[in-house]
């Protein structure tokens, strides 16, 4: 079906540990692809000794599925040795690659393919698949705990430490920004944002974290609260004294209390300062978690006004 191999089959060479890519036959494709599968997304790369573009597009696809960290295992199938399997799956040329999930096959490809789809292609797979277990999710959650409890100077430690091990982990670059927010390192952490690498640029950790910097700054020149309460008591409808009230009440913590103020100030002149109270909602909002609850009813409350 293949052709005749000019030499005696002989298995590509493993590149990583027999958890995440090993060989196959089609006596062991339900217990080394089917049943995995169901929790794991798994990708089959049928290839033959002969194949020359085999050779290159093997060992590019071991390393992709390596760097997926566990959220996807690879088997490679030999099909000179398994032309029965190959025949049912209608392999037509090699080398051809499925990947299986929940059972079934999802997604492939025929031929080689350039390096960036390669990439795009596990990573999609990887996506379907459980988060990596890299040790590091006690290491993230103790920093987390330490940015809670104030202690800024550790956490930035921790955090440093899990990007030596992961570089490219948001989570861990996003906490060490807000580590030197805490600080008050305002242009340490402007720096880190500008130039974060790749992929962590766009993460939604670190935009979260533009954000931060900017109240942040806003935050090094609010007016005191207690004289902004007194001015805006006197002038309940002036939104310049509501806007730094707000200002204010965020720089003290009082994150809901800045919100209705903000709010306060939509209803009263939406308009005012090109959009301001809008412009500084989303801005709050951004820097919070999407599920917060001050989010959640703030975002109601705007979207009332707006469609009202």
């Amino acid at each position: 079906m293949f052709g005749t191999p000019t030499a005696a089959p002989t298995a590509a060479p493993a590149t990583a540990t027999d958890d995440l890519i090993k060989d196959g036959s089609e006596k062991t494709f339900l217990q080394d692809v089917i049943d995995p599968s169901q929790t794991t997304p798994v990708i089959v790369d049928f290839w033959a000794p002969w194949c020359g573009p085999c050779k290159t597009l093997g060992p590019a696809l071991e390393a992709a599925v390596v760097a997926a960290k566990g959220r996807v295992k690879m088997v490679k199938i030999n099909v000179d040795e398994n032309q029965a399997i190959a025949a049912q799956l209608r392999i037509q040329s090699i080398p051809t690659v499925y990947a299986f999930f929940k059972g079934q096959p999802v997604d492939g490809f025929q031929g080689n393919v350039a390096p960036s789809e390669l990439k795009r292609f596990v990573d999609h797979m990887a996506g379907l698949g459980p988060e990596p277990d890299n040790g590091l999710a006690d290491a993230i959650e103790a920093a987390e705990t330490m940015l809670a409890d104030g202690e800024f100077n550790d956490a930035i430690e921790t955090f440093t430490a899990i990007l030596e091990e992961e570089p490219e982990n948001a989570v861990a670059y996003a906490g060490l920004i807000r580590a030197h927010l805490g600080l008050g390192n305002l242009d340490m952490a402007e720096t880190l944002i500008t130039t974060a690498p790749g992929a962590l640029a766009k993460a939604k950790e670190v935009e979260a974290t533009r954000a931060m910097l900017e109240l942040a700054r806003q935050a090094a020149s609010a007016g005191p609260e207690a004289d902004l309460r007194a001015a805006h008591e006197k002038d309940p409808k002036n939104p310049a004294i509501l806007f730094d009230l707000a200002t204010a009440l965020h720089a003290n913590g009082k994150i809901e209390e800045a919100v209705t103020t903000l709010l306060d100030l939509f209803k009263l002149d939406r308009e005012w300062n090109n959009g301001a109270a809008r412009t500084q909602l989303f801005t709050i909002f951004d820097a919070l978690k999407p599920q917060d609850p001050i989010v959640l009813a703030g975002r109601r409350r705007l979207s009332s006004m707006i469609f009202a």
